[in-house]
């Protein structure tokens, strides 16, 4: 931070954090509430609106360390990142199920497709235009599918998105905008339809509210009674999911 150092850092600090951790405070005018993200490498980043309360912060803080020191370890313990080899046999995931890919002669009209339980690529100039090609596939597709998801679980939680997007977030899995548009990254659509259903339901709850807190927590659960053992599921699943490295 720049500047006068914001009272609701020096609350944080007093904390028993771990010693290890790094973390960051940022203000955040738009904000009215606590935001905590933990990025790839387990930084942490607490965002607080510019009115914050030390003394609520901390607590907030406090009130959710011992899931947060989860969430850093795991990210910190995280494989490598996982890379493709765009080759005859190399398995895709697409909603939980394996498909095998197969490369096809490239002619007007073709394109990525699931045929016959094969996962068919068009031959492609080099690798990267292959994995980006993939990519788009499951952009294309998940968009589809979510679009048909999203209307009922918005009816649930009692809100109105303006539109739906799928692409590449960088090492966010979902996010939602201040004009309602909600975004759920393309890799996402990798993993099993009822953890692609969680990463939904929580950008839409979001729509209602900002925070992690008990409000949001009551959003979440009131479409899927069970998010806590989703939750438990997709911290599992999601480290191994392929975000468009190939070789």
């Amino acid at each position: 931070m720049t500047g006068p150092v914001h009272p609701a850092q020096q609350a944080i600090a007093a904390l028993p954090l771990p010693d290890e951790w790094e973390w960051e405070l940022v203000v955040r005018p738009r904000r009215r509430t606590l935001g905590i993200d933990v990025a790839p490498d387990g930084g942490v980043r607490f965002a607080v609106p510019p009115d914050a309360d030390p003394r609520e912060v901390a607590a907030a803080v406090r009130s959710r360390l011992p899931r947060l020191a989860d969430e850093v370890r795991r990210r910190r313990e995280r494989p490598g990142e996982q890379v493709k080899e765009l080759v005859d046999g190399t398995s895709f995931a697409y909603l939980g199920r394996r498909h095998r890919l197969r490369i096809v002669p490239t002619g007007e009209g073709r394109r990525v497709r699931l045929h016959q339980g094969w996962l068919e690529l068009p031959r492609p100039a080099d690798r990267r235009a292959g994995g980006r090609s993939i990519a788009e596939w499951y952009a294309g597709r998940g968009s589809r599918w979510l679009s048909m998801r999203m209307p009922s679980y918005a009816g649930v939680i009692g809100v109105s998105p303006k539109a739906l997007e799928v692409r590449d977030l960088g090492p966010h899995w979902g996010a939602c905008a201040p004009d309602g548009t909600v975004t759920v990254h393309w890799a996402v659509l990798q993993l099993p339809a009822a953890l692609v259903d969680l990463v939904l339901v929580h950008e839409l709850s979001h729509l209602r509210t900002s925070g992690h807190g008990a409000e949001f927590r009551g959003h979440v659960r009131r479409a899927l009674p069970d998010a806590d053992e989703r939750e438990r599921r997709f911290a599992e699943e999601e480290p191994e999911l392929w975000r468009g490295a190939v070789r």
